[in-house]
C-alpha cells in the first residue's frame, strides 16, 4: 500500500467520523482535513471528479467554521457581561415598516425574533418606546404558548432584521452557549418591564392615597 492509497483511506475515514459528531466545530474540522486528503488522493490517482467536488467543498467547510468561531467568540464575550446582538445579524433578512403600521399584536402567535436598525417600535402595553439596536420579541418566541404579550407598532418609518424560530433554534443547537445570551436577554428585559409596570404603578396609588 503506497501513500496516495493512505490518503484515500484516511479522507474516508474522515468522512465516516464527521457522522459520529455532535457539535458543529469537531464536524468542519474532520470535513477540512477530509477535503484536503481527498484533494490529494484524486490529484495523484487521476479522479477528477473527486478532486473537482472537495476542491469546492474545502473553501466552503472553511468558512463555515471561521463563522461558527466568530460567533462562538462573540457568545461567550456575551456570557461576560457583553449584549451586543452584531453578531447575530449575519443570519437575519430585512423588513420595513411604515409608520402606524402594527409589526404584531399582543395575542399573535410568535414566530419571529426582531431587531431594529432604523426607526422606532412603540410596545403599547408597557408605553415603551423601543429605538435602533433593540433586540425584541424574544418574550413571546420563548415562552411556552408563543403568544405575543405587546402590541408592537411603528412610530416611525422602521427598518427591521428579523429571525425565525426554526433559524434561532439551529443557531442554538449549533452553539448552546447562545441560549445564555438570551436568558440574560430575556431577564433583564422582564425586569426593566417590572420596574416600568412599578414607576406608572406609584402615581396611581399616590392619587388614589390622596383621595381617602
Amino acid at each position: 500500500m503506497n501513500w496516495i492509497e493512505i490518503a484515500g483511506y484516511l479522507a474516508s475515514a474522515l468522512v465516516l467520523a464527521t457522522f459520529c459528531m455532535k457539535t458543529m466545530i469537531p464536524l468542519r474540522a474532520a470535513a477540512i482535513c477530509s477535503n484536503v486528503a481527498f484533494i490529494v488522493y484524486g490529484f495523484y490517482e487521476e479522479l477528477y471528479p473527486v478532486l473537482m467536488l472537495h476542491a469546492i467543498l474545502l473553501p466552503l467547510n472553511t468558512w463555515r467554521a471561521l463563522q461558527m468561531l466568530r460567533l462562538i467568540r462573540r457568545v461567550e464575550a456575551a456570557a461576560k457581561g457583553d449584549l451586543s446582538v452584531d453578531w447575530l445579524r449575519p443570519f437575519m433578512k430585512e423588513a420595513h415598516l411604515k409608520a402606524g403600521e402594527i409589526l404584531f399584536s399582543r395575542g399573535d402567535h410568535a414566530d419571529r425574533l426582531y431587531m431594529i436598525i432604523q426607526g422606532d417600535v412603540y410596545l403599547e402595553q408597557i408605553d415603551h418606546t423601543l429605538r435602533p439596536g433593540d433586540l425584541f420579541g424574544e418574550t413571546g418566541l420563548f415562552a411556552a404558548d408563543h403568544t405575543r404579550t405587546q402590541t408592537a407598532r411603528a412610530r416611525t418609518d422602521v427598518e427591521l432584521l428579523w429571525i425565525s424560530e426554526a433559524e434561532l433554534a439551529q443557531i442554538c443547537f449549533q452553539n448552546p452557549g447562545i441560549a445564555f445570551y438570551f436568558l440574560k436577554l430575556t431577564t433583564n428585559r422582564l425586569l426593566a418591564n417590572a420596574a416600568r409596570a412599578a414607576a406608572s404603578a406609584a402615581p396611581e396609588a399616590r392619587r388614589e392615597a390622596a383621595a381617602l
